[in-house]
């Protein structure tokens, strides 16, 4: 879990936080899926059907007059109070909107899909910058809640369950496997016969791409190794708890994280990168980013600012384009065969090109 979102002395003088806006041409629309797979028992709930809770973004024709919001008041309660946010209203991030509009009309059909996992004990709001900017640029995005695996998930039926995994002791090894059943089960209910949201061939499912924070990294090369239908994936700083197949993937993948813990010959690194490099057998890259910390692939950096907490030292107005722009480079060349130019004008803040040039920091030999 990530440090408190806001302090005690902060409290008094909070506004609601804003999202920073996409930078692709399209509009960007939203809704939220609740999709229930009958065939499996919920690993953490075995009373239940195993459901899933996914915001799907997509370029919209149009722009609807009702902007999403970013998470429940029940979410925003359980995740404040968990992070010890005292004087804060507990409903604060609920008043977050989006720049997503409700239920727009899609822009088109034969759109490449990525699926977004987030990280272990955090809701699926936490990438929301990410996916809309994905959305803006001519992805659909799923971003999937995986219930009893976040601190808190609202279901339809206004319930919202807690993180039950979060108080089992070895529960990360298992994580991996559950996602990526999550995951098979998402793609087949948007790209069959009869799509759970929007038109038949709204999605190309001959495009689908995962990527995934933290432990939704590792859930995303299990994913992959399941699921022939996943054509690339990419891990942001997360660890393989769950290892590569000894067979490889021959498939695209990069990694994508933080030099303290992945840099090789930092004091603090976190081998397993090394470990599974040889058996990423297909297209591959590593990258480090320099300042940065394992929230800077999420929102944190943007509410953290807006809440009163220092910057870091990787503030929001870096973290945030560069999570996004080797993101989506990495996905417009392997979903969409696009070579990615340099970000025009050059922004200072930026890396001078994404993916198809070096890595931030380091890269072994392929």
């Amino acid at each position: 879990m990530p440090p408190p979102l806001v302090s005690a002395n902060a409290a008094a003088r909070l506004t609601v936080p804003v999202l920073p806006r996409p930078t692709g041409p399209h509009p960007v629309g939203a809704t939220d899926l609740h999709l229930v797979d009958l065939s499996r028992a919920d690993p953490w709930a075995p009373e239940r059907r195993r459901e899933l809770m996914v915001t799907l973004r997509y370029p919209a024709r149009s722009q609807s007059s009702v902007r999403t919001r970013y998470m429940t008041p029940a979410e925003s309660a359980l995740l404040l109070a968990g992070q010890e946010a005292e004087g804060v209203p507990p409903d604060l991030l609920s008043r977050i909107r989006t720049h997503a509009r409700a239920e727009a009309r899609p822009l088109r059909s034969g759109l490449p899909l990525v699926v977004l996992s987030p990280g272990f004990g955090l809701p699926r709001s936490t990438l929301t910058t990410l996916s809309e900017e994905l959305a803006s640029r001519g992805y659909a995005v799923a971003t999937v809640g995986h219930p009893y695996e976040a601190v808190a998930t609202t279901l339809p039926d206004g319930t919202t369950v807690p993180c039950k995994a979060c108080e089992i002791e070895d529960s990360p090894g298992l994580v991996p496997a559950i996602r990526s059943a999550d995951v098979s089960f998402l793609i087949g209910k948007l790209t069959g016969a009869h799509p759970a949201w929007g038109p038949r061939g709204l999605i190309d499912a001959s495009k689908i791409g995962m990527a995934g924070h933290s432990i939704g990294g590792n859930s995303a090369a299990k994913a992959m190794a399941d699921d022939p239908r996943i054509d690339a994936g990419l891990v942001m700083d997360g660890s393989f708890i769950v290892p590569l197949p000894t067979t490889g993937l021959a498939r695209p993948f990069m990694l994508f994280g933080t030099e303290e813990a992945f840099l090789p010959g930092s004091p603090d690194e976190e081998t397993s990168w090394r470990d599974n490099w040889p058996r990423l057998t297909g297209w591959k890259r590593w990258a480090t980013v320099s300042g940065s910390q394992h929230e800077s692939f999420t929102d944190y950096p943007v509410l953290s600012e807006q809440l009163g907490l220092p910057p870091g030292t990787l503030p929001a107005a870096r973290a945030i384009p560069i999570t996004r722009s080797y993101v989506r480079a990495f996905f417009d060349l392997h979903l969409r065969h696009l070579p990615t130019p340099p970000p025009q004008p050059p922004l200072p803040h930026l890396p001078r090109s994404p993916v198809l040039e070096e890595p931030l920091s380091y890269s072994p030999p392929v």
